[in-house]
């Protein structure tokens, strides 16, 4: 069952955060939903500029509307990960979309007001949530690429500011996460002071964590061994999850480990089985193995077994 986004954040603010997860095709989808059944949680199905336009943006639709319908017990929402101003208005128009993300972050500030207020117009004239992103995040994902000297954390006073000029209805912040898979050099923490500022300044208004995958060095040393050269990577520290949350990030995107899962189960398969050429068979333990990293993502963001507390709130 598709719901807003505003639904989950309601539900879910001081408690726990909601996994945000991306997917691009069949396999995905299905391990998702598979995962998070198995472990009672409610979830948001991101699906980004590149995501749409892999395929056919239609085909993801079509993928999810399929996947709603095999497991009717299933609470999401469906959100656009990092659009620019038209995709978002596409999205909108489409009429399938919980929520949309704004990402004017580069911009000056001046500049991502006037962005992201345009898109809240149109947004919430349909009922529509908005995410917005002040300050940014270092890395690589899809497109989007900066370089760690111009990444800057979210100042907490214009936090307060953006959200009372857009009308946003989630803020993504920069709190010291990072996009791929080389997030920090040594050992680094999250930045909870910031968070806590935010926090204090706007109370009770849903945060955001984006690039907060843990790069589970299992995997990747996993992956080398079958012949990847994945070196020097580390991620978000999955015990900062839940405190994150504590403080209102309600949302938290996950989406380099659920890769990093994928090129595993390939890379294994056809390294142990070099004369097979079936696509299938990896797949479908794709599918087994990210339903099972699914489950285990959301009980470390307090996720797990939620269900039917949010089912009741929301009288279904």
């Amino acid at each position: 069952m598709i719901v807003t986004t505003a639904q989950l954040f309601k539900h879910a603010y001081g408690k726990y955060a909601v996994g945000a997860y991306n997917i691009n095709n069949a396999e995905q989808a299905m391990g998702l939903f598979k995962g998070a059944i198995d472990s009672k949680a409610p979830f948001i199905i991101q699906i980004s500029k590149g995501a749409r336009s892999y395929t056919d943006k239609r085909m993801l639709e079509a993928i999810i509307r399929s996947a709603g319908e095999i497991f009717p017990e299933a609470i999401f929402a469906v959100h656009l990960d990092h659009g620019d101003e038209q995709t978002c208005y596409d999205c909108i128009d489409s009429g399938f979309f919980s929520s949309v993300m704004i990402d004017a972050s580069h911009d000056p500030f001046e500049k991502n007001v006037e962005i992201t207020k345009r898109v809240v117009d149109k947004a919430h004239a349909k009922g529509i949530s908005v995410e917005a992103e002040l300050g940014m995040l270092g890395g690589v994902e899809e497109d989007i690429k900066v370089e760690d000297g111009h990444a800057t954390l979210t100042n907490p006073v214009e936090a307060q500011e953006f959200i009372k000029l857009t009308g946003c209805d989630s803020l993504a912040c920069a709190i010291g996460t990072s996009h791929g898979a080389f997030k920090f050099k040594g050992k680094q923490s999250l930045h909870f002071d910031v968070l806590q500022k935010i926090k204090d300044l706007v109370p009770g208004f849903p945060l955001v964590m984006h690039g907060s995958s843990s790069v589970p060095q299992d995997e990747v040393a996993r992956i080398n061994a079958a012949g990847g050269t994945i070196a020097g990577s580390m991620g978000v520290d999955v015990n900062e999850y839940l405190p994150a949350a504590k403080l209102g990030v309600t949302k938290i995107n996950i989406d380099t480990d659920g890769r990093l899962v994928w090129t595993r189960v390939h890379r294994e398969f056809f390294r142990d089985k070099p004369s097979e050429f079936d696509f299938r068979p990896p797949g479908k333990i794709f599918i087994v193995e990210y339903a099972k990293f699914i489950a285990s993502r959301n009980v470390l963001l307090g996720s797990a077994g939620q269900l039917d507390s949010l089912r009741a709130s929301l009288g279904k």
